[in-house]
């Protein structure tokens, strides 16, 4: 066969088996797919086969593994047959109809009830927090539990680690969770895990891949819950790492990059169901069933004074259903006043888009805070390619100065609702994230997150339509490409 010949067949042979993996790639990508997801793999697929396939390989699949789905589930039924002999479960039979829909909703998804006499209070101050933190683990008389997506020993969480060692030398169990692959990317990460080993903390990774273990999933499924539970009667949980400011990283500390936190320690029955949480998360990574410490919320002594109520929602991809998403697009439909939303990486699925835009037409107030920089490049640019929607719908866009990253998540709705956690406003939150938020309704602990957004707007400055498309095109070019890559999940 002479070369000629051999070099047609090989393109040939190339060209078919490209239809073929096009032909594949139609039918199965989209299935259970949303849209804009589908065609964003479909797109790299049909541009750069090879890299696209691998990709596709490696990070195409959402989902936890079958055993983690599996038993998460199971423990839904668990909680949820405790839940129904609870009492206390709050009475929502006076509250808006919709907002009763909400809570049903977040029941049904997660198996947790609202439940009343909760003291919530909000701290913003980031030492003042892990001090609170390590205050209120001081006081432990039978368990301490701790989960955090990224812990390091350093200067500023020192008072924190003591506190567990003081909690363990006087007979308290003290457990604790870390997300492996960002605990471990932390500068010193061995030593401080060989501190937990030494002060006798029984400590587990979150999502490990160890394929040689026989513990494998997509590799950037991440579990970036943060909660720690005192005695199941007090918890605090938000978006605040136990970590340093800077996080120990020499890139931020040579831009003198700060992080902004808030964060809500809860005294009252919703600690019994962040104490579940952390539960079933020990069950499912050690295999160990902790019952004894699942302590049921109506044994939780309740506040009458300020008394909130609350409902814990965890989401991520061990479960069949984005749980946070639903939550905060249920209740941007129902404000009729406004909406306020802090979230350092917003980039919304076209729901979310939706829902925020199409308020902001029926005429209620909504404000966007997010920071004036950013601490990751693709997340920061994709973030910006939305502003433009959204100025242009009559959303107000306050930018949080340099050099602080407002790391903080959180929003209200109207004069009494809230959501504080562990969840972004962006598509990694919603599908790839294991995830905690708490909703809480309560006049006053509202006007305490008014307080904290006012500092934000006292700090910063708002961004306008006209300032907005000023921007040079060469960072549009840069925004819009980030959100294309943005939907690859």
């Amino acid at each position: 066969m002479d070369p000629t010949t051999v070099g047609d067949v090989v393109r040939i042979v190339v060209i078919a088996a490209i239809v073929v993996v096009d032909v594949i790639a139609l039918i199965v990508i989209p299935r259970g797919r949303k849209p804009t997801a589908a065609m964003a793999w479909l797109l790299l697929i049909f541009a750069v086969p090879v890299v696209g396939i691998l990709l596709y390989l490696l990070i195409g699949n959402a989902r936890l593994p079958r055993h983690r789905r599996d038993e998460q589930a199971r423990i839904d039924e668990v909680i949820r047959a405790r839940a129904h002999q609870s009492t206390a479960r709050a009475d929502t039979a006076a509250w808006p109809r919709w907002l009763q829909r909400v809570v049903t909703q977040n029941e049904r998804l997660t198996s947790l009830p609202p439940t009343g006499g909760n003291l919530v209070t909000l701290n913003e101050d980031y030492p003042a927090s892990i001090a609170a933190m390590a205050a209120a683990i001081d006081r432990a008389q039978r368990f301490v539990h701790v989960e955090f997506f990224i812990v390091a020993w350093d200067e500023t969480t020192r008072v924190f680690f003591t506190a567990m060692a003081d909690a363990v030398a006087r007979g308290v169990t003290v457990r604790l969770l870390a997300d492996q692959f960002s605990s471990r990317r932390i500068a010193d990460s061995t030593r401080t895990f060989a501190e937990l080993d030494r002060i006798g903390v029984q400590w587990a990774w979150m999502l490990p891949v160890e394929p040689f273990k026989g513990r494998y999933q997509r590799p950037d499924l991440r579990n970036h819950r943060k909660i720690v539970v005192v005695d199941g009667v007090t918890a605090f949980t938000g978006s605040q790492n136990l970590i340093d400011r800077s996080y120990d990283s020499a890139k931020n500390i040579a831009r003198g990059l700060q992080w902004q936190e808030l964060v809500a320690r809860v005294d009252g029955p919703a600690a019994a169901e962040l104490n579940a949480v952390f539960l079933t998360d020990w069950l499912i990574e050690t295999g160990e069933r902790v019952d004894a410490e699942l302590v049921p919320a109506d044994a939780i002594p309740v506040a009458t004074e300020d008394a909130v109520v609350c409902q814990v929602v965890p989401s991520g991809p061990g479960y069949p259903t984005e749980n946070n998403l639903r939550l905060f697009l249920a209740l941007i439909h129902g404000a009729t006043e406004r909406v306020i939303l802090t979230s350092p990486y917003f980039v919304p699925d076209e729901a979310m888009v939706y829902a925020i835009t199409s308020a902001c037409y029926r005429g209620v107030d909504v404000q966007l805070f997010v920071s004036e920089i950013g601490d990751q490049a693709l997340v920061y640019h994709a973030q910006r390619s939305y502003y433009d929607a959204l100025l242009e719908a009559g959303v107000r866009i306050f930018l949080y100065p340099a050099p602080y990253i407002l790391h903080a998540k959180h929003f209200s709705i109207d004069d009494d609702l809230a959501v504080i956690g562990s969840s972004n406003m962006d598509i990694r939150s919603f599908s790839l994230n294991m995830e905690v938020s708490m909703l809480v309704r309560g006049e006053r602990f509202v006007d305490a997150m008014r307080a904290v957004e006012q500092r934000y707007r006292d700090a910063g400055r708002e961004l306008t339509l006209a300032e907005w498309r000023r921007e040079p095109a060469r960072a549009t070019f840069l925004d819009g490409l980030a959100r294309l890559t943005s939907a690859l999940n």
